[in-house]
């Protein structure tokens, strides 16, 4: 896709308050990061706290200026303007912001957005971002902590992060309740996003097979694939994320303390 087709259809989505049209702009193992707020975000996730968002602010945005382009590489400015009935007091009138974005294809692997962050005079003093985003989810303390130890044991027992094809509402319906009281329950149990929660695991998992295999019988390829990663550059990324190493090194480093 070319860059300003991929740019236009973007902003018409947002513009549309359409998370699903959004979020598919993602590649399906790509990742939507928010800078100002440091979380990540996959496709399933994107669309959740999408639809909590449009479901409060109707803004408009706007291209500013060029589109840049550098190979698979998109970047641009933009400017939101609040509008609409479900708009706030105390947010700005408007506030800028610059994307950019890494293709593969005609979809995004990522997405990374950064923006100056809006203060509200609303907002309660000592009130978190994460505590007001699920303020209306009905979500209490008790079912939190029930469906946190229900997900802990699907992942550890019944290792349900080895499928390469879990997603968000996938694993909703196993643990047996929402895809929303999910997301809250990776986020504010774990302080941690879907994609980054699952990735602690298989990476995990990751590290027992590279420690007990030679590299004869475990070929670091089969090992991303065994644990549930799609494509080996995935499974490099997120170790070198988790461990601050490459599963090469990890495994030279094992074999000679050994």
């Amino acid at each position: 896709m070319h860059a300003t087709d991929f740019v236009e259809s973007y902003f018409d989505a947002w513009n549309h308050c359409d998370p699903q049209a959004v979020a598919d702009h993602l590649a399906v193992d790509g990742v939507y990061c928010d800078i100002p707020e440091n979380v990540q975000r996959t496709h399933d996730e994107l669309i959740v706290s999408l639809n909590q968002f449009f479901s409060r602010y109707r803004h408009r945005y706007e291209q500013v200026g060029d589109i840049l382009t550098n190979g698979n590489t998109i970047a641009f400015q933009y400017k939101m303007i609040a509008g609409g009935r479900k708009r706030n007091n105390g947010i700005p009138d408007s506030w800028t912001g610059a994307e950019f974005v890494t293709l593969n294809g005609d979809a995004a692997m990522t997405i990374t957005d950064y923006y100056d962050a809006p203060t509200s005079s609303t907002m309660p003093a000592g009130e978190s971002v994460r505590e007001q985003k699920y303020a209306k989810s009905g979500l209490s303390d008790e079912q939190l902590l029930s469906y946190k130890a229900r997900l802990e044991h699907i992942m550890s027992s019944q290792q349900a992060f080895l499928r390469s094809d879990l997603t968000l509402p996938k694993l909703a319906e196993t643990v047996g309740c929402s895809v929303n009281h999910l997301s809250q329950v990776i986020n504010s149990g774990f302080n941690m996003s879907f994609f980054d929660y699952l990735n602690r695991y298989r990476i995990e998992h990751a590290r027992e097979l590279l420690s007990g295999y030679d590299s004869q019988h475990g070929a670091i390829l089969n090992i991303a694939f065994m644990v549930g990663f799609n494509s080996n550059s995935a499974f490099y990324a997120a170790f070198k994320k988790c461990v601050g190493q490459t599963p090469a090194q990890y495994r030279r480093a094992r074999s000679k303390s050994a």
